[in-house]
């Protein structure tokens, strides 16, 4: 594919804002629709950012004949009925994780994208961040293998908002989202399938309807493992911290920056195009479609973490 490809965006919150941003710095992409739930807040963002259409309606935008891919940052709860929607209408895709909130609702987009042959990639963002690829090249070169990830996901969410502190529509989930990008990042790292994983979790937030605190212990069959603390209770610095400790360095990612043991930073500018992890991440959608292979990311290869994500889900279940 040499013409400039079409995309719809889905989610004009603070996420779809991020990858817009993006989509500035990537050439052969031009984004034609805007979708979310205020109209006039989606004009708003439309306008800002160029977009000729707006509309409320994602299959509105479906049925655009000249638009080739859709992005969606839409509400967990949706990911995998919108995702199948855009496959059944011939539309590449790329949804922001997680896939699914259920191991049922990823295996049908899996299933779906082998029958079309779409592209269809979900925003595993830690893939792609910087950091974490000059962690990848060095597990790859042989220089680095990782015997610990410890890994803390804090954020202070008592109410519910989003990451520009405005009222969500929506409940944001520990497990389905959050753990989500540790769990794919182990197994992605450490190259090797997650063969044990264990789950607890602190009291279930009263109006929310969610657990506000969660440990989760991992491990590999190559015999790494992870602890992952996560929590929306902590009242400080906010995000989420890696520390790879290894046979050979330990690694502190922070987002795009990358620092060791020593909390010296390490140079990871020249390890891709960009040090903006959402713009690599969409660059690999588009570049996907273009060569007319699978990406990273893919719905097919991230399954495997959503498999995990159930396992615990069960475990958590059981202990009421």
């Amino acid at each position: 594919m040499t013409k400039t490809i079409k995309v719809a965006l889905a989610g004009a919150g603070a996420f779809g804002i991020k990858h817009l941003d993006g989509i500035k710095n990537i050439d052969g992409v031009e984004v034609i629709s805007l979708i979310s739930r205020d109209l006039d807040k989606t004009k708003e963002v439309a306008a800002k950012y160029g977009i000729g259409h707006v509309t409320t309606e994602l299959s509105e935008s479906l049925a655009l004949k000249e638009l080739d891919a859709v992005i969606l940052c839409t509400p967990t709860q949706m990911h995998a009925e919108q995702t199948i929607a855009c496959l059944k209408a011939g539309k590449h895709v790329q949804v922001e994780i997680p896939l699914a909130d259920s191991l049922k609702g990823a295996e049908e987009v899996v299933a779906l994208q082998k029958q079309t042959g779409l592209v269809a990639m979900c925003g595993h963002t830690r893939r792609f961040n910087p950091s974490h690829q000059y962690v990848h090249k060095q597990i790859q070169a042989g220089k680095f293998n990782i015997l610990q990830m410890d890994v803390q996901t804090f954020f202070f969410r008592r109410t519910n908002t989003n990451a520009l502190g405005q009222a969500r529509s929506w409940t944001d989930h520990l497990l389905w989202h959050h753990a989500a990008h540790t769990v794919d990042l182990f197994a992605y790292q450490a190259n090797s399938p997650i063969v044990q994983a264990n789950a607890i979790q602190g009291p279930i937030h009263p109006t929310l309807g969610i657990a506000m605190d969660m440990s989760i212990q991992l491990k590999a069959a190559n015999g790494a493992i992870c602890t992952l603390s996560l929590s929306f209770n902590n009242d400080g610095p906010l995000g989420t911290f890696f520390r790879y400790i290894g046979d050979t360095a330990t690694y502190i990612a922070r987002y795009d920056d990358l620092f060791n043991g020593k909390e010296e930073q390490i140079d990871v500018s020249k390890v891709d195009v960009s040090m903006n992890g959402i713009e690599l991440q969409d660059r690999e959608f588009f570049a996907a479609i273009k060569e007319g292979r699978e990406p990273n990311s893919s719905v097919t290869r991230v399954l495997a973490c959503y498999q995990v994500l159930h396992k615990l889900e069960q475990q958590l279940n059981a202990q009421g």
